[in-house]
C-alpha cells in the first residue's frame, strides 16, 4: 500500500509531532512493508494562498505546473493520513488551503449534468488524526460535528473516497490527558492498518 501522510503543524517537537512519529512506527512496525511519503506542509513552506486572475483561473488549477508534485503524490497514494491540530473547529488555514488548490475539479472531481460531481479519488481511502486543546466531543456537541462534516461529507465524499475513519482527540493539553494512551492507539491501529 502506498500512503502519503500530509502533516500540519509548525512545532516538530510538540504532541502533533509525536502522532506523526507513532504513525511512522506503527507502520514500519506493520508485517506487510508499506510505501509511506510524509509531505509537511509547514516545512514545505506550502503557499495556501489562491491567486487568481485573467490569465489564471480557478478551473485550470488542475493543470497548474506548481502543484504537479503533489497531484502526483495523491494519484499514487492509495491511503491519505491526514494529521493536524483543530483550530477554531476546523483544520488549519494551510491544510484547507491544500485542500483547495489539490482537490480540484478535473483532478479530485469532474462537474456532471447531475445534481452531485463525479468523484474522481474513489479507492483511496483516508485516516484524519486531530487534536485539540478542548474536550473531545466539543465539536459534536458545541459545534454540530462541522470537522467531520466538512472532512467527510463536503470534502472526501464528494471526491470518490468513502472510507474515511477519525481520531478526534480532546484535552491535548491537559497534564491529564491521557496523551500517551492517544500516541499508543495511534502506532496500534497503523500496526495492523
Amino acid at each position: 500500500m502506498n500512503i502519503l501522510i500530509v502533516y500540519t503543524y509548525p512545532n516538530h517537537e510538540s504532541l502533533n509531532a509525536s502522532f506523526l512519529q507513532h504513525t511512522l512506527k506503527g507502520l514500519h512496525d506493520h508485517s506487510q512493508k508499506h510505501e509511506v511519503q510524509v509531505l509537511d506542509l509547514y516545512a514545505e513552506n506550502f503557499n495556501p494562498v489562491l491567486d487568481f486572475h485573467k490569465e489564471k483561473r480557478r478551473r485550470d488549477l488542475y493543470k497548474d505546473p506548481d502543484l504537479e508534485k503533489y497531484r502526483e503524490q495523491i494519484k499514487w497514494a492509495n491511503q491519505l493520513i491526514f494529521i493536524y491540530p483543530i483550530w477554531w473547529g476546523r483544520p488549519p488555514a494551510i491544510l484547507l488551503g491544500y485542500i483547495d488548490k489539490l482537490f480540484s475539479a478535473n483532478f479530485a472531481y469532474r462537474d456532471t449534468k447531475g445534481l452531485f460531481a463525479e468523484g474522481l479519488l474513489k479507492g483511496k481511502s483516508v485516516i484524519c488524526i486531530s487534536t485539540m486543546k478542548g474536550p473531545t466531543h466539543y465539536p459534536f456537541i458545541w459545534l454540530h460535528n462541522a470537522h467531520k462534516i466538512l472532512m467527510k461529507r463536503a470534502l472526501f465524499q464528494f471526491v470518490g473516497i468513502k472510507k474515511i475513519k477519525f481520531f478526534e482527540f480532546g484535552s491535548m493539553e491537559k497534564k491529564e490527558g491521557k496523551q500517551q494512551k492517544r500516541l499508543l492507539q495511534i502506532e496500534s491501529h497503523m500496526r495492523n492498518l
